[in-house]
């Protein structure tokens, strides 16, 4: 059965009633090839929010994607403000076939959520993540409260909502749903250089969101 996320149940219902509605109409006309067509779409756009289960890594000290999609880079930044040091990013492009909810990459307790506004260029043009809208959210290590990482949502050019669930204080654990971003768009995540990360996907890779392992953090200071 087809489940669909409740971070955009308005979006759904309302495509779901539209679909109903003109479904009724053209069946009453006998207009059979307009139904077909109108189931189809329907079932389309509805895609676009579906929300599957996922089994989600047990393992100590590793990273999963934050995003569905395809790895589009994997690079270093050397000092990245919201962590406060130097950062590995793990940047994720989602089609708009891909599943767009997001998810934690670890377990950790939110320490801040910031809202971006910003331009909506094509989510395959490199700058795009750098100056499109975007939603960033900061974790620190439950226990230790250092930084352990950083999840930031990017809208896209047909992507002209971002939400996040998270907020300030809440514990994600890791693969927990944390909100979607509607169509094509971009997800990152920025690991501290403190932690040892170490890439374990790269470019070019499919990924599973809280699936696929991107990193692996240090046994003696990263601990999840």
């Amino acid at each position: 059965m087809l489940k669909l996320s409740a971070f955009a149940r308005a979006e759904w219902l309302t495509l779901l009633a539209i679909g109903v509605m003109l479904a009724i109409a053209f069946s009453l006309l006998h207009w059979w090839w307009g139904l077909l067509l109108v189931v189809i779409l329907t079932l389309a756009l509805l895609l676009f929010f579906r929300d599957p289960d996922r089994i989600i890594p047990t393992q100590r000290n590793v990273v999963v994607s934050p995003a569905d999609g395809r790895v589009s880079s994997v690079h270093t930044v050397e000092h990245y403000e919201p962590l406060g040091q130097a950062a590995l990013c793990v940047r994720v492009f989602l089609s708009v076939l891909d599943v767009h909810v997001n998810r934690s990459p670890c377990h950790g307790i939110v320490a801040s959520t910031t809202h971006k506004p910003g331009e909506k260029l094509n989510a395959l043009n490199p700058r795009s993540a750098e100056v499109n809208e975007s939603h960033l959210t900061v974790m620190l290590h439950p226990i230790r409260k250092h930084p352990i990482a950083a999840v930031r949502q990017v809208a896209g050019l047909f992507a002209r909502t971002i939400y996040c669930d998270a907020r300030q204080g809440q514990i994600l654990q890791r693969g927990q749903r944390m909100g979607i971003i509607k169509l094509g768009s971009t997800t990152e995540v920025y690991l501290p250089m403190s932690l040892g990360p170490k890439a374990t996907v790269e470019r070019g890779q499919r990924v599973i969101g809280g699936v696929t392992v991107v990193a692996t953090l240090s046994p003696t200071d990263g601990k999840d």
